[in-house]
């Protein structure tokens, strides 16, 4: 299935000279999704994953049926203020600037090995912070797993050395 096909471009979101690649459609579609489910199924299935990370919040859309799908725990990524027992955090940059986000202390353990899943990889700054939130609780990032990757901006150099996927690219 040509999954492109279900990517929306808008231009000018959020901010003039941006385009935006919109996956509202994808989920809009049924046979989509469960397309890009089953492709990022046997992506994750090949990383040997002990559990699914998924960052907040178009991560948490494919990381709980990816978890389900393979019979794994689910543990959130989130943005400050989100979670309620002790966590560890991370600050990292953004095309805009500084930005956080937590992990609950207790959400993985020594070893465990974990697959990060989001819907893009843009510059990599918050894929970046999730996978030093799993090395933080002394966790193993598996690899990674996207929908869209926009290869312009580089975030799969900033995660050199882990396994990284995408479904679909854009130069």
């Amino acid at each position: 299935m040509d999954l492109k096909a279900f990517i929306r471009d808008v231009p000018g979101f959020p901010q003039p000279g941006i385009l935006f690649r919109d996956i509202t459609p994808l989920l809009g579609n049924a046979e989509a999704l469960r397309a890009t489910l089953d492709e990022l199924t046997g992506i994750a299935e090949a990383a040997r994953p002990d559990c699914i990370v998924g960052i907040e919040s178009r991560g948490f859309i494919f990381g709980v049926p990816l978890a389900d799908r393979l019979g794994l725990p689910f543990v959130p990524v989130r943005k400050p203020g989100k979670l309620p027992a002790a966590r560890m955090s991370v600050e990292y940059s953004l095309e805009y600037g500084e930005s956080q986000l937590d992990i609950h202390a207790d959400a993985l353990t020594k070893g465990q090995r974990a697959f990060i899943v989001d819907d893009l990889l843009a510059t990599g700054g918050t894929a970046l912070a999730a996978a030093k939130l799993v090395e933080l609780l002394d966790g193993v990032v598996a690899g990674f797993g996207f929908v869209v990757e926009l290869e312009v901006l580089g975030g799969r150099e900033r995660l050199r050395g882990y396994p990284v996927s995408a479904l679909l690219t854009y130069a």
